[in-house]
């Protein structure tokens, strides 16, 4: 396909981009069921591995890409459903970017704080270790996604950027079986859930929260959907 020429603006991006060559980067089903209709989007299933082996099958003709979805706090003073767009993005596949001009408007469309968002490999889900990784990154939230979305895009010379809502803060602990709560596809994996509690029976009330607190999360990333749409025409 032909990619056309656009103007940018001042701060990178594009003065116009169509939602339908927007590319959306979510872990799960119900973060994709947020987005405008006309986005395509990649749902990872929460799989960092599994995103950039889709990321390769992505079409051409985009004109920019979108991480969405929901993060865990590293930086305390984030409460759940606060959303945060990313400046930068760091993990351990190196440092991205974030494109400025499509950030900010994000950020003053939907309320965001903007700063520094993590990517991981796995799960962050000890207080201990979101203590060490916002030490080691100054990133106010981590996500599974984020990190493979700003290389990919980097790589592609696409403009980038992450709209996430906090799920856990950084003082609250994921329980280990809401780390294996995915099917491949981004759908609640009821079964292997069952089975964790059975042989963990006490990270019930654990899981509960999570479940709660995700709940939040994604009501707050629901209300970005005009937000998005002003954000990309402006």
């Amino acid at each position: 396909m032909r990619r056309s020429i656009t103007p940018r603006s001042p701060g990178g991006h594009p003065l116009s981009m169509p939602l339908s060559s927007i590319l959306a980067v979510v872990g799960m089903r119900s973060e994709a069921a947020l987005l405008p209709p006309e986005m395509p989007v990649i749902v990872s299933g929460g799989d960092p591995v599994r995103l950039r082996a889709l990321l390769l099958q992505a079409p051409g003709g985009l004109t920019g890409v979108l991480s969405f979805g929901i993060a865990g706090g590293l930086d305390p003073s984030l409460i759940c459903g606060d959303l945060v767009v990313a400046t930068r993005v760091r993990g351990p596949g190196g440092a991205y970017a974030a494109d400025l001009g499509w950030s900010a408007a994000l950020a003053r469309r939907c309320g965001a704080r903007l700063g520094m968002v993590a990517g991981a490999p796995g799960v962050v889900g000890e207080p201990a270790r979101k203590r060490a990784l916002r030490a080691a990154t100054g990133a106010l939230v981590v996500d599974l996604e984020t990190e493979a979305a700003a290389h990919f895009a980097a790589a592609r010379q696409l403009p980038f950027a992450a709209l996430r809502a906090v799920a856990d803060t950084a003082e609250e602990v994921l329980p280990r079986s809401a780390a294996i709560g995915l099917t491949p596809d981004g759908r609640p994996a009821a079964g292997r859930v069952a089975l964790a509690l059975l042989r963990q029976p006490r990270e019930l009330g654990a899981l509960l929260t999570v479940a709660k607190r995700s709940r939040v999360a994604l009501q707050a990333l629901g209300g970005t959907r005009d937000a998005l749409r002003q954000a990309c025409a402006a």
